[in-house]
């Protein structure tokens, strides 16, 4: 079963920004190979850090408003979220370690 929630307009805020633990967001697309090769990364190191960083992801094509709120022009983009606020943010794909690398340093 995926530790990792799909994430919506309509649901953003209530899943992201008043969330009481930190999100990492990841911005992508169906038709986005990158976001392809990072889904499974992040999947798997949701299983680790799940017990103190949620993780969510949000279809770009299906949701705009938070994308352009956001600036997202390149994907796969990853937000961290803390606090109602993005405080971390990287564009690209990351191996399994650079996420952790990611994630330890900004949570």
């Amino acid at each position: 079963m995926s530790s990792v929630i799909e994430v919506t307009d309509d649901t953003f805020d209530e899943q992201v920004l008043n969330s009481d633990t930190p999100v990492l967001l990841d911005f992508w697309a169906e038709w986005c190979g990158p976001c392809k090769i990072l889904g499974p990364v992040i999947e798997e190191v949701s299983q680790e850090y799940n017990s103190k960083i949620k993780f969510a992801k949000l279809d770009i094509d299906q949701n705009p408003t938070n994308t352009q709120k956001f600036g997202i022009r390149g994907i796969p983009t990853i937000v961290l979220f803390k606090n109602g606020n993005a405080a971390a943010t990287h564009v690209g794909v990351l191996s399994k370690s650079e996420l952790t690398a990611f994630l330890d340093k900004n949570t």
